[in-house]
């Protein structure tokens, strides 16, 4: 009976009845089923048996992003490969256009007349379906292929999409520019799309964790928030240094070289995020020092006043 797709208190109860199985279910009187259990009981033994219809609403297969070329002659030349993927790509960009979706990955077959078959796929940093922004980015995959006696059959798939909607232009605002994502997308094709990557800004007044790196072609750039103190550029893992005292060395050794310090901005005192244990800031609060040597290197320091001792953590521009 659990067939029947009951409440599993009322499965439970009728198996105590010892009425397992429809069979046994159909042959006992109907009235004193449904006093008990109700009609829902009697609803789903006539749909069941076919007594009574039930409404469906069946799932509609999705639709496939494929189409294919045929060509009369053989061809071989590069140009005339990307012209033939032009026009697979019109049929398919359409074909995406009327349901609403962008292809994200794209997978392009060339069947050459000896039966050897050549695959170009193109990952795309956004979904697209705009021939004429895609058509380009094939250009490196296709000059790659061995033509060998002449490709005769091309099919163009568009292997993951995800829905694009129509952007409404603003006429006070230029339209958004994508030379970004298709940038991404060529850097992608040589080095692979997960390898491209960004930075993001992260809540935290820790200067190691105030960023996260993410691959590009999935995530959107965001505006870092200005910081209340200027910030290197280039920031590393602490590097220690000798020096004692609280304020910043006049001289000191970093990397095997020897810096005067000219001028020092600071303390800008940073404590750790106390719900967090970071092995890295278990020294306590850190006194930051912006430091200019005569060297011409700007230098970020940094003094631990609980655990004495100086480093160097990053240099600015």
């Amino acid at each position: 009976v659990a067939g029947l797709r009951l409440e599993a208190e009322t499965v439970t109860a009728l198996q105590g009845l010892g009425l397992r199985r429809i069979a046994q279910l159909a042959d006992t009187p109907r009235a004193p089923l449904a006093r008990r259990f109700g009609a829902g009981l009697m609803i789903r033994l006539d749909q069941a048996l076919g007594v009574q219809p039930e409404q469906i609403s069946p799932h509609a297969e999705p639709p496939h992003y494929g189409v294919r070329l045929s060509l009369p002659e053989p061809i071989g030349l590069e140009a005339d490969v990307m012209a033939a993927t032009g026009r697979l790509l019109d049929r398919l960009c359409d074909r995406m256009a009327n349901h609403g979706t962008g292809a994200r990955v794209l997978n392009l077959t060339l069947q050459r007349v000896d039966s050897q078959a050549q695959d170009v796929e193109l990952r795309l940093a956004r979904p697209m379906r705009d021939p004429a922004r895609i058509l380009p980015l094939f250009a490196r995959g296709v000059g790659e292929v061995d033509a060998g006696f002449g490709i005769d059959r091309l099919r163009l798939e568009a292997v993951q999409v995800e829905p694009l909607e129509m952007l409404q232009i603003d006429h006070d605002k230029p339209p958004p520019s994508d030379r970004t994502d298709d940038l991404i997308t060529r850097i992608g094709v040589r080095i692979g799309l997960e390898n491209v990557q960004r930075f993001l800004p992260v809540d935290s007044n820790i200067p190691e964790r105030s960023f996260v790196i993410v691959p590009a072609a999935w995530s959107r750039p965001e505006p870092f928030p200005s910081a209340p103190r200027p910030r290197p550029l280039i920031l590393f893992p602490p590097e220690p240094i000798a020096a004692a005292g609280p304020h910043p060395p006049p001289q000191f050794r970093w990397r095997r070289m020897s810096m005067t310090t000219l001028n020092a901005t600071g303390p800008e005192r940073i404590a750790p995020e106390w719900w967090l244990d970071d092995p890295n800031w278990r020294s306590g609060v850190r006194d930051y020092w912006r430091v200019q040597t005569r060297q011409g290197r700007r230098l970020w320091l940094f003094h631990t006043p609980q655990a004495p001792g100086w480093f160097v953590q990053g240099e600015f521009a």
